[in-house]
Protein backbone atom coordinates (compact mmCIF):
# COMPACT_ATOMS: atom_id res chain seq x y z
CA UNK A 1 0.00 0.00 0.00
CA UNK A 2 1.44 3.47 -1.09
CA UNK A 3 1.25 6.26 1.58
CA UNK A 4 0.12 9.76 -0.23
CA UNK A 5 3.38 11.89 0.59
CA UNK A 6 1.91 15.64 -0.13
CA UNK A 7 0.59 17.24 2.74
CA UNK A 8 -1.18 21.29 2.48
CA UNK A 9 -1.73 22.80 5.76
CA UNK A 10 -4.50 25.68 5.62
CA UNK A 11 -4.71 27.83 8.66
CA UNK A 12 -7.62 29.53 10.26
CA UNK A 13 -8.83 32.68 11.44
CA UNK A 14 -6.86 35.33 13.37
CA UNK A 15 -3.40 33.02 12.70
CA UNK A 16 -1.12 32.61 10.14
CA UNK A 17 0.64 29.75 8.83
CA UNK A 18 3.81 29.78 11.74
CA UNK A 19 1.44 28.23 13.62
CA UNK A 20 2.06 24.61 11.83
CA UNK A 21 5.42 24.95 12.67
CA UNK A 22 5.54 21.77 14.99
CA UNK A 23 3.63 19.98 13.09
CA UNK A 24 5.42 20.72 9.44
CA UNK A 25 8.26 19.45 11.62
CA UNK A 26 7.06 15.90 12.59
CA UNK A 27 5.89 15.49 9.51
CA UNK A 28 9.11 16.24 7.30
CA UNK A 29 10.69 14.29 9.79
CA UNK A 30 9.17 11.29 8.57
CA UNK A 31 9.25 11.82 4.75
CA UNK A 32 6.81 13.64 3.82
CA UNK A 33 6.24 17.02 1.05
CA UNK A 34 4.61 19.70 3.04
CA UNK A 35 3.63 22.86 1.99
CA UNK A 36 2.03 25.56 4.44
CA UNK A 37 -0.95 27.57 2.91
CA UNK A 38 -0.57 31.40 3.86
CA UNK A 39 -4.09 31.95 3.10
CA UNK A 40 -5.09 35.86 4.13
CA UNK A 41 -8.70 35.20 5.50
CA UNK A 42 -10.26 38.24 3.41
CA UNK A 43 -13.00 35.93 2.02
CA UNK A 44 -13.26 32.30 1.28
CA UNK A 45 -12.78 32.90 -2.62
CA UNK A 46 -9.53 34.30 -2.36
CA UNK A 47 -8.62 31.77 0.40
CA UNK A 48 -9.61 29.01 -2.18
CA UNK A 49 -7.53 30.26 -4.67
CA UNK A 50 -4.80 30.58 -2.60
CA UNK A 51 -5.16 26.66 -1.36
CA UNK A 52 -5.53 25.46 -5.05
CA UNK A 53 -2.62 27.33 -6.00
CA UNK A 54 -0.57 25.12 -3.89
CA UNK A 55 -2.67 22.45 -4.88
CA UNK A 56 -1.70 22.98 -8.52
CA UNK A 57 1.94 22.49 -7.59
CA UNK A 58 2.23 19.61 -5.80
CA UNK A 59 4.10 16.69 -7.59
CA UNK A 60 1.05 14.33 -7.29
CA UNK A 61 -2.02 13.82 -4.85
CA UNK A 62 -2.07 15.43 -1.65
CA UNK A 63 -3.90 15.14 1.94
CA UNK A 64 -5.29 18.52 2.58
CA UNK A 65 -5.90 19.36 5.98
CA UNK A 66 -7.58 22.73 7.63
CA UNK A 67 -7.88 24.00 11.47
CA UNK A 68 -11.15 26.23 11.92
CA UNK A 69 -12.08 28.34 9.67
CA UNK A 70 -9.46 26.98 7.24
CA UNK A 71 -12.00 23.90 7.64
CA UNK A 72 -14.81 25.59 5.40
CA UNK A 73 -11.38 27.22 2.75
CA UNK A 74 -10.55 22.69 2.52
CA UNK A 75 -13.94 21.92 1.55
CA UNK A 76 -14.48 24.03 -1.11
CA UNK A 77 -10.47 24.35 -2.21
CA UNK A 78 -10.70 20.18 -1.41
CA UNK A 79 -12.82 19.44 -4.75
CA UNK A 80 -9.59 19.84 -6.43
CA UNK A 81 -8.69 16.46 -8.56
CA UNK A 82 -5.14 16.53 -6.65
CA UNK A 83 -6.84 16.24 -3.50
CA UNK A 84 -6.44 12.69 -1.87
CA UNK A 85 -8.29 12.86 1.42
CA UNK A 86 -8.98 15.75 3.66
CA UNK A 87 -8.15 16.27 7.46
CA UNK A 88 -10.36 18.75 9.68
CA UNK A 89 -8.45 19.40 12.74
CA UNK A 90 -10.60 21.00 15.08
CA UNK A 91 -12.50 22.79 11.89
CA UNK A 92 -15.74 24.40 10.35
CA UNK A 93 -17.08 21.30 7.89
CA UNK A 94 -19.71 22.91 5.82
CA UNK A 95 -22.17 21.79 3.28
CA UNK A 96 -23.57 23.38 0.31
CA UNK A 97 -25.11 27.01 0.67
CA UNK A 98 -22.97 26.91 4.14
CA UNK A 99 -20.53 29.42 5.97
CA UNK A 100 -18.83 29.78 8.98
CA UNK A 101 -21.50 32.45 9.95
CA UNK A 102 -24.45 30.09 9.39
CA UNK A 103 -22.70 27.39 11.72
CA UNK A 104 -22.28 29.76 14.48
CA UNK A 105 -25.38 31.34 14.53
CA UNK A 106 -26.97 29.26 16.74
CA UNK A 107 -24.58 27.65 19.82
CA UNK A 108 -25.97 25.54 21.82
CA UNK A 109 -26.99 25.97 25.33
CA UNK A 110 -24.48 26.63 27.75
CA UNK A 111 -21.57 26.63 25.13
CA UNK A 112 -18.52 29.22 25.59
CA UNK A 113 -18.78 32.41 23.27
CA UNK A 114 -15.41 33.39 21.72
CA UNK A 115 -14.86 36.49 22.77
CA UNK A 116 -15.05 37.92 19.44
CA UNK A 117 -14.63 41.95 18.73
CA UNK A 118 -17.42 43.89 16.67
CA UNK A 119 -15.84 44.45 13.57
CA UNK A 120 -13.59 46.91 12.63
CA UNK A 121 -13.41 48.19 9.08
CA UNK A 122 -14.75 44.25 8.47
CA UNK A 123 -12.40 42.71 10.00
CA UNK A 124 -12.61 40.86 13.19
CA UNK A 125 -10.30 40.01 16.11
CA UNK A 126 -10.06 38.24 19.41
CA UNK A 127 -10.24 40.22 22.83
CA UNK A 128 -6.31 40.19 23.29
CA UNK A 129 -7.28 39.29 27.36
CA UNK A 130 -9.38 36.66 26.81
CA UNK A 131 -7.61 35.13 23.57
CA UNK A 132 -5.61 32.22 25.72
CA UNK A 133 -8.43 31.15 27.46
CA UNK A 134 -10.76 31.01 24.67
CA UNK A 135 -8.54 30.06 21.92
CA UNK A 136 -4.84 28.43 23.05
CA UNK A 137 -5.23 27.67 27.10
CA UNK A 138 -2.90 24.63 26.97
CA UNK A 139 -0.36 26.81 25.11
CA UNK A 140 2.39 27.88 27.12
CA UNK A 141 1.46 31.81 28.17
CA UNK A 142 4.39 33.43 26.50
CA UNK A 143 3.29 31.33 23.58
CA UNK A 144 -0.29 32.30 23.72
CA UNK A 145 0.42 36.23 24.70
CA UNK A 146 2.20 36.55 21.70
CA UNK A 147 -0.35 34.74 19.27
CA UNK A 148 -3.12 37.03 20.78
CA UNK A 149 -0.53 40.27 20.07
CA UNK A 150 0.23 38.88 16.60
CA UNK A 151 -3.48 38.94 15.41
CA UNK A 152 -4.32 38.52 11.98
CA UNK A 153 -7.39 40.43 10.56
CA UNK A 154 -10.35 38.06 9.85
CA UNK A 155 -12.29 39.16 7.00
CA UNK A 156 -16.04 39.26 7.78
CA UNK A 157 -16.29 38.26 3.85
CA UNK A 158 -14.08 35.05 5.28
CA UNK A 159 -17.23 34.58 7.77
CA UNK A 160 -19.67 34.63 5.45
CA UNK A 161 -18.26 32.96 2.45
CA UNK A 162 -20.51 30.43 2.08
CA UNK A 163 -19.47 26.98 0.11
CA UNK A 164 -20.47 26.01 -3.33
CA UNK A 165 -20.01 22.31 -3.48
CA UNK A 166 -18.64 20.52 -0.50
CA UNK A 167 -15.61 18.34 -1.16
CA UNK A 168 -16.04 15.84 1.57
CA UNK A 169 -19.19 14.47 -0.05
CA UNK A 170 -16.83 12.97 -2.50
CA UNK A 171 -13.27 12.74 -0.69
CA UNK A 172 -13.02 10.35 2.58
CA UNK A 173 -12.20 12.73 5.64
CA UNK A 174 -10.78 12.64 8.88
CA UNK A 175 -11.78 14.67 11.81
CA UNK A 176 -9.65 15.35 14.99
CA UNK A 177 -12.59 16.85 17.73
CA UNK A 178 -10.59 18.62 20.65
CA UNK A 179 -12.81 18.05 23.87
CA UNK A 180 -11.49 21.43 25.82
CA UNK A 181 -12.07 23.76 23.17
CA UNK A 182 -13.91 27.01 23.59
CA UNK A 183 -14.07 28.57 20.38
CA UNK A 184 -16.00 25.28 18.69
CA UNK A 185 -17.94 23.30 21.36
CA UNK A 186 -17.08 19.90 21.02
CA UNK A 187 -20.52 18.68 20.08
CA UNK A 188 -20.55 20.84 17.26
CA UNK A 189 -17.32 19.04 16.33
CA UNK A 190 -18.94 16.04 16.10
CA UNK A 191 -21.64 16.73 14.62
CA UNK A 192 -19.63 18.18 11.78
CA UNK A 193 -17.66 15.20 11.82
CA UNK A 194 -20.36 12.81 11.74
CA UNK A 195 -22.46 14.67 9.14
CA UNK A 196 -19.27 14.40 6.60
CA UNK A 197 -19.04 10.87 8.16
CA UNK A 198 -15.60 11.06 8.95
CA UNK A 199 -13.18 8.81 10.66
CA UNK A 200 -12.90 10.68 14.33
CA UNK A 201 -9.99 11.19 16.82
CA UNK A 202 -10.73 12.84 20.28
CA UNK A 203 -7.88 14.47 22.41
CA UNK A 204 -8.13 16.60 25.28
CA UNK A 205 -6.85 19.70 23.94
CA UNK A 206 -7.84 23.41 23.28
CA UNK A 207 -8.44 25.14 19.80
CA UNK A 208 -4.48 25.48 19.28
CA UNK A 209 -4.51 21.68 19.40
CA UNK A 210 -2.15 22.33 16.22
CA UNK A 211 0.65 23.97 18.52
CA UNK A 212 0.06 22.59 21.77
CA UNK A 213 -0.34 18.85 20.49
CA UNK A 214 1.59 18.66 17.19
CA UNK A 215 2.06 14.64 17.70
CA UNK A 216 -1.44 13.95 17.80
CA UNK A 217 -2.26 16.29 14.81
CA UNK A 218 0.66 14.90 13.09
CA UNK A 219 -1.00 11.12 13.44
CA UNK A 220 -3.85 11.87 12.28
CA UNK A 221 -2.75 13.16 8.99
CA UNK A 222 -0.19 10.25 8.61
CA UNK A 223 -3.23 7.96 9.09
CA UNK A 224 -5.16 10.16 6.27
CA UNK A 225 -2.05 9.61 4.14
CA UNK A 226 -2.24 5.79 4.39
CA UNK A 227 -5.69 5.30 3.27
CA UNK A 228 -6.22 4.13 -0.52
CA UNK A 229 -9.77 4.44 -1.18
Amino acid sequence: MSTTKNVVLVHGGFVDGSGWQAVYRLLTRDGFNVSVVQNPTHSLEGDVAVTRQVLDAQDGPAVLVGHSYGGAVITEAGRHDGVAALVYIAAFAPDKDESVATLIADPPPGAPVPPILPPQDGFLFLDREQFAASFAADVPAEDARFMADSQVPWGVGALEGPVTEAAWRTKPSWYLVTTEDRMIPPAAQHAMAERTGATVTETAASHSVYVSQPEAVAELIKQAAAHQA
